[in-house]
């Protein structure tokens, strides 16, 4: 047999082999899709938890952090005589999640009147000053 047909025979059966191994590069094709489904659908829901979260921040009206040390805080302010109003300045910018605070620093750079401020942040016209006056 000259060199040719031996060529010619293992071409063939490359082929017929080809016929019986399995593709991996579709599986990984559709492992790739599933994937990016997951991570899609993953993201999405942390958006709409995100956006619910923002929404509940800028609409709750009372909305104040408060833990049991400012209620302490507050007690002692009504007791003490030397310093109420520095006492009653920190009980008041603790109880300011820093969420709000950033945003009222935002929005005034922006150019929003205090007023309206305190109408989207739901905080206090004394708080609003106290935030821009501190630059926390």
């Amino acid at each position: 047999m000259d060199l040719s047909m031996i060529l010619m025979i293992i071409g063939i059966v490359c082929i017929v082999v080809s016929f019986f191994l399995k593709d991996t590069s579709k599986r990984v094709e559709k492992d790739l899709e599933d994937l990016s489904i997951s991570i899609y659908q993953e993201t999405n829901s942390l958006k709409k938890r995100l956006k619910i979260v923002e929404e509940e921040l800028l609409l709750e009206p009372n909305f104040s952090v408060k833990s049991p040390s400012t209620t302490k805080l507050t007690d002692t302010t009504k007791l003490a005589t030397s310093a109420p109003k520095k006492q009653a300045k920190t009980v008041n910018q603790k109880q300011v999640n820093e969420i709000l605070v950033s945003q009222v620093i935002q929005l005034n750079k922006q150019g929003y009147p205090i007023e309206e401020i305190s109408k989207m942040s739901t905080l206090s016209t004394q708080q609003i000053l106290s935030i821009l006056r501190d630059g926390r």
